[in-house]
């Protein structure tokens, strides 16, 4: 009955009657209690909320209604909008908003049947590679807990890892679910940009954030990405696309980009070059590609990131909602130290970056110029997908580093080497487990055309069919 256990296997134990959705509910919440003072993976757990879903589970299962998610725990990565529950996006300037509505995301997956046990912990408005930010304490890698799980969605990934939750949900903005999916061994798929629905979920780049998913296994996210996906009314950016679904294996051609490839280090290459054997064997064909622009990735994501930052998080002023200062002597005074106290440091310095690189005189020189290579990205992306079917690369240049060990903001935003460059380009992209080095997990990404998402579920199923990387799990 753990929650460690594969959503198929979950599903029938719960229609045979092995056992009922509030028992499956307290068992996980049971787990979340012992675990979560190690692992700092949750902010909130909301147990009578989990108990109500979980009754509600039980009564569509006797009405014969359930679906594939019906009485399945789940948890929200702490920036979806969730009613009645605080959404405090890992700062103090929300550390107590509670919001009067969902997200559509957690309303699907409502809908869906699924029973959320709370809230996970990330990177303070998701502005981070390694859940340091996050005014809550770091979450930590359950493989290691003096490890980083990776950001901006850490806490998410450590609790599918650690076997809390078998779902969760998390955004990706620049590789914040595909690093930490490969720093704790999950899967996390990043969807097409308008795949999913972004309303209720709180903008840090809104050009760049999407929804996406975390689980053991593709089959897994693939259930997820089912539910949550479709086009939404309320968000102008969600796109009409007919649902997911997997296309055949055998015959696709993979692109190796050498921009990501060169340079590597020695044991991850060797974990890559045999998932990509594997590949091989299920029917692919493998040939060298490049996408020339790849060196400009990071440096094109934090000017644009960072100046879309500056305006979404300007509407955080101490007077409507979040972190208000005490006794403020001017209005002046009052949005200076409202902010001053609210945001964290790194905060602070993607919106004077943001807020520079959109001031007169600086617009051409930097943000204009990013968007047009971001352009160029885009482009090469979509050259490669002329030739080939889909792209098979590293997610992170290392394994995960222990807490604290990266202190360079500069040196911190190159984590992000090999995730930005599909993330500017809008493309999707998954992680999928596939082996170890120094002790700790490492991941392989894969990455579509727009919109191809099936073409990712397939070849990564077809991966985890082969071998069992992502059975594997960590110490108690």
């Amino acid at each position: 009955m753990a929650p460690a256990a594969n959503i198929a296997a979950l599903r029938h134990g719960l229609d045979a009657g092995d056992y009922s959705a509030r028992e499956l509910a307290q068992d996980a919440l049971g787990r979340i209690e012992a675990a979560n003072p190690q692992l700092n993976c949750f902010i909130t757990v909301t147990p009578e909320q989990a108990l109500a879903d979980a009754d509600a589970a039980d009564a569509r299962i006797a009405a014969g209604n359930a679906g594939p998610l019906t009485g399945i725990p789940i948890a929200h990565k702490d920036l979806f909008c969730t009613a009645g529950a605080p959404t405090t996006c890992g700062s103090r300037m929300l550390a107590e908003y509670v919001p009067p509505y969902d997200a559509t995301v957690v309303a699907r997956l409502h809908a869906a049947g699924a029973v959320s046990l709370g809230k996970t912990n990330m990177d303070e408005f998701a502005m981070g590679a390694s859940n340091e930010t996050s005014w809550f304490g770091p979450a930590r890698n359950p493989w290691h807990r003096q490890h980083t799980p990776g950001g901006s969605s850490g806490g998410a990934a450590s609790a599918v890892a650690a076997g809390l939750v078998p779902l969760a949900t998390g955004t990706d903005t620049g590789g914040s679910i595909r690093q930490p999916a490969a720093f704790c061994g999950v899967t996390g798929l990043k969807p097409t940009y308008g795949r999913v629905s972004r309303y209720g979920m709180v903008a840090f780049a809104s050009s760049l954030d999407q929804g996406g998913a975390f689980g053991r296994s593709v089959d897994d996210v693939e259930r997820l990405l089912q539910a949550m996906e479709g086009h939404d009314p309320q968000d102008s950016t969600s796109a009409e696309r007919p649902a997911t679904t997997r296309t055949a294996v055998a015959g696709m051609t993979l692109g190796l980009p050498r921009e990501y490839w060169n340079g590597l280090d020695a044991g991850m290459a060797q974990c890559l070059q045999a998932a990509t054997r594997e590949l091989e064997a299920a029917g692919c064909t493998v040939r060298d590609i490049s996408l020339p622009h790849t060196a400009a990735a990071v440096p094109a994501y934090y000017v644009v990131a960072s100046a879309e930052a500056s305006a979404n998080l300007a509407r955080y002023d101490g007077v409507r909602f979040g972190h208000r200062a005490e006794a403020p002597k001017s209005l002046d005074d009052l949005y200076r130290r409202s902010r001053g106290e609210g945001f964290g440091a790194e905060v602070k310095r993607r919106i004077l970056t943001g807020t520079y690189v959109l001031s007169v005189g600086y617009y051409d020189a930097y943000y204009l110029k990013a968007q047009r290579v971001r352009r160029l990205i885009r482009q090469d992306f979509l050259d490669a997908f002329g030739a080939v079917d889909a792209i098979v690369a590293p997610v992170t240049p290392s394994v995960a580093f222990e807490l604290g060990a990266v202190q360079d903001p500069v040196a911190m935003y190159r984590q992000d080497v090999f995730t930005t460059p599909a993330s500017l380009a809008g493309v999707p992209a998954m992680s999928v487990p596939c082996g170890f080095c120094d002790g700790l997990p490492t991941g392989l990404q894969l990455i579509a055309p727009h919109f191809e998402e099936g073409r990712l579920l397939a070849l990564g199923a077809a991966f985890q069919h082969r071998t069992d990387w992502h059975l594997r799990q960590p110490p108690a």
